[in-house]
C-alpha cells in the first residue's frame, strides 16, 4: 500500500497586491499589535489635523492680534507642520509593520523630534508676540 500523501497545507489568503507590495515577507504578527499601530497612527493623524486647523484658525481669527508677516509665518509654520505629521505618520506606520512582520527592533519615531521642534519654534513665536505687545 502507498504511503498517504501529506496533508495540504491550507494557503494563506492573499492580503492583495498593494498590501504584498507595502508588507513583503515576514509572518502576521498578532493582530493586537497591528490594530495598537493603527491606533498610535490615527493618533498622529489627529495632531496633525489639530495643527492644520491651528493653522487655519491663526491665518483666519487672528488679524486684530499678530502683524501679518508673523501671522503668515505662524499659520504656514502649523499647515507645514500638520502636513509633515501626515506623511511622517504613514511613514512611521509602514516601518512598524514592516518591523512587526519581520521581527526586528522597533524603529525610532523620527517624527517626535520634528513635531517638538517645531511646535517649540511655534511657541517660541506666539511668545515673543505676546511679551513685545
Amino acid at each position: 500500500m502507498p504511503p498517504a500523501p501529506p496533508p495540504s497545507q491550507p494557503s494563506q489568503p492573499s492580503r492583495g497586491r498593494v498590501a504584498e507590495r507595502l508588507l513583503p515577507g515576514g509572518t502576521e504578527p498578532d493582530p493586537r499589535f497591528t490594530l495598537a499601530n493603527e491606533r498610535t497612527f490615527l493618533a498622529w493623524i489627529r495632531t496633525a489635523l489639530a495643527l492644520l486647523a491651528g493653522g487655519i484658525a491663526i491665518e483666519a481669527f487672528t488679524s486684530d492680534l499678530f502683524l501679518e508677516p508673523v501671522r503668515k509665518i505662524l499659520a504656514v509654520l502649523l499647515l507645514l507642520l500638520g502636513m509633515l505629521l501626515s506623511a511622517g505618520a504613514a511613514g512611521r506606520w509602514l516601518r512598524v509593520e514592516r518591523s512587526m512582520r519581520n521581527k526586528t527592533p522597533l524603529p525610532l519615531p523620527l517624527i517626535v523630534p520634528l513635531l517638538a521642534g517645531a511646535g517649540a519654534l511655534a511657541a517660541a513665536v506666539v511668545l515673543v508676540v505676546i511679551l513685545w505687545r
